[in-house]
């Protein structure tokens, strides 16, 4: 299990996940939600983990496996210390790493002049993280602002 968790856990500039779960996001053409991109590099199975999580709120996914995850996230303006494994667009705002369904309902609901959410690194027990016997490591969701600054947005 450690080595999962060394595998799924933060590179040195961006982090990039790997090996836990499934390959397969799960298919959702029959949602009514948001419709959502993310952006993950296909070993990545903890993204597919989150995938399910995103799915199961509702989100309709159109899973885009990619190579070159640093070009994604600094095109969508994600610094390396907000960085997770995977990246998302949904409705204009960018979605980084294991942020929970419910805050991104939250931001589409309230939609801040901000430039998206992050949960930097890969928190034990984020959505997709969770690890089974493991409490989860509390979190914090962070707004990224239009600038790149950060202030939480959620804590969980």
């Amino acid at each position: 299990m450690l080595a999962a968790l060394l595998l799924c856990s933060p590179a040195s500039v961006q982090a990039h996940g790997d090996a836990k779960g499934p390959s397969v996001m799960p298919a959702t053409s029959e949602a009514t939600g948001p419709a959502m991109t993310i952006y993950r590099s296909a070993s990545c199975g903890c993204c597919t983990q989150w995938g399910e999580h995103i799915a199961a709120a509702g989100f309709r996914i159109n899973d885009q496996v990619r190579e070159d995850m640093d070009r994604v996230k600094q095109a969508n303006g994600i610094a390396p210390d907000q960085a997770s494994c995977h990246t998302a667009i949904v409705e204009g705002y960018v979605i980084e790493g294991h942020v929970p369904a419910s805050s991104i309902q939250r931001l589409l609901a309230e939609r801040p002049d901000i430039r998206g959410l992050a949960v930097p690194g890969m928190p034990i027990g984020s959505p997709g993280m969770e690890v089974k016997g493991r409490t989860a490591d509390p979190f914090a969701v962070m707004a990224i602002a239009h600038d790149g600054s950060t202030t939480v947005f959620e804590l969980y």
